[in-house]
């Protein structure tokens, strides 16, 4: 178990680091936008990426890069609701979406406004959805982006500033391999079962 982190930490570590942001800044930006974000793994992607992480200098170039992927990712799922508008739902790919998916989006926008929008980015597939239905509503984008800035800037802080302390933890306990991997892996345990817990919360509050 040690040295397969040890491993993985030091692949990840070896990717050049404007590779490495650009590469998890793409993948966030294809998972806030409406359809692709209900199959692309960009949180994921954005945790190993953090793991790699070597000093503060990288921590804001990841943070940076990954806060502007989503504001794309967001702000192309609004275009694309107030482009297309019920078109977009009645098309094929808006029916794989599934109704009961839209018609939450709804009713998270019209009951909480813009503050569905920063509920929305911790919420599995409303997150890829909530945007397009905000689009297809008289919400001003100035609004929309108002919300999905504060958003992202708590998400990505979270998901970069976790894979980062897990490798800091890491590599603080590396005298003894056995216990810093299972610290490594636990903190990201925990946060994901943190993140888990409160997507439920939330889910269950619209």
């Amino acid at each position: 178990m040690p040295d397969l982190l040890t491993a993985f930490i030091d692949l990840i570590s070896s990717v050049p680091p404007v590779w490495r942001n650009v590469i998890a800044g793409f993948a966030i930006m294809l998972e806030t936008a409406v359809f692709v974000g209900l199959i692309m793994p960009g949180d994921t992607v954005v945790l190993i990426a953090s793991t790699g992480v070597t000093d503060w200098g990288n921590f804001g170039f990841l943070l940076m890069a990954v806060l502007i992927g989503s504001l794309i990712g967001e702000t192309i799922g609004f275009s694309i609701g107030r482009l297309f508008g019920p078109r977009l739902r009645a098309s094929k790919l808006g029916q794989r979406i599934g109704e009961k998916n839209w018609r939450a989006a709804d009713q998270l926008v019209a009951k909480r406004g813009g503050v569905a929008i920063f509920i929305s980015r911790f919420l599995p597939v409303l997150h890829s959805v909530v945007p397009a239905a905000a689009g297809m509503t008289k919400m001003p984008y100035k609004t929309f982006i108002f919300w999905t800035f504060l958003a992202c800037t708590l998400w990505t802080s979270m998901y970069v500033g976790v894979g980062f302390a897990a490798r800091a933890s890491y590599e603080q306990l590396e005298a003894n391999l056995k216990v810093a991997a299972f610290v490594g892996i636990g903190i990201l345990l925990v946060f994901m079962l943190a993140i888990s817990l409160v997507k439920k919360l939330l889910a269950k509050m619209h």
